[in-house]
């Protein structure tokens, strides 16, 4: 196997700590989107939209979607269960992750896109939404605190691929100015945590 990766991604790093914290061994190739190499014709044959991460397998095939590499890995490397055991934990963790990533690390993304430098004549920006973005972010940061009060972690005291999502989500909101506010604790607590383990820096 091989991983088609973009350093600087939120979607990328959500793999490679995924990839990290499975204790595996994947080697990657940086694609370099300044330089265009994701629409040459080689690596549209692996993904026609053009985006990193792309798992690419033994046998050629392609994997894309964060999320789709992730439950891949898990099925064939099930230890640790970043996905969750059971059932029910199954569903609490893909829950959680939809939370962190439509909540909050989606409206991120539209933050950066349509408010930082680096996109400016690289695609329309709508500078109004992206601050209507930022704005909901700290709205659910703020719900989010509540909601961990007493937890570890996002969905219990285990650490799970919505921890992932969501630390790369609030790694990337330092790029674009948003922080959780100081009093959001419980946020701040689960963010030395998840920081502190060893595949943080994947």
């Amino acid at each position: 196997m091989k991983l088609y990766d973009l350093p600087a991604s939120p979607n990328a790093r959500r793999v490679r700590i995924f990839i990290a914290e499975k204790g595996l061994e994947i080697p990657s190739i940086a694609i370099d989107m300044t330089k265009g190499e994701n629409k040459r014709p080689e690596y549209l044959a692996k993904n026609s939209l053009g985006k990193m991460p792309v798992l690419e397998l033994d046998d050629g095939t392609c994997i894309t979607e964060s999320a789709a590499i992730c439950r891949y890995l898990d099925d064939i490397h099930p230890e640790p269960p970043l996905l969750g055991r059971t059932p029910l934990e199954r569903a609490q963790v893909e829950m959680w992750n939809r939370r962190m990533e439509l909540e909050i690390l989606v409206p991120l993304m539209q933050v950066f896109s349509h408010t930082h430098e680096m996109w400016k004549g690289v695609l329309t920006q709508v500078p109004e939404w992206g601050e209507v973005c930022r704005v909901n972010t700290l709205a659910r940061l703020d719900w989010l605190d509540g909601e961990i009060a007493g937890r570890d972690y996002i969905v219990n005291d285990t650490y799970t691929v919505a921890d992932i999502t969501l630390q790369c989500a609030l790694v990337l909101g330092k790029a674009v100015g948003v922080r959780a506010p100081g009093n959001l604790s419980n946020v701040g607590a689960w963010f030395e945590r998840a920081a502190g383990r060893p595949t943080a820096r994947a």
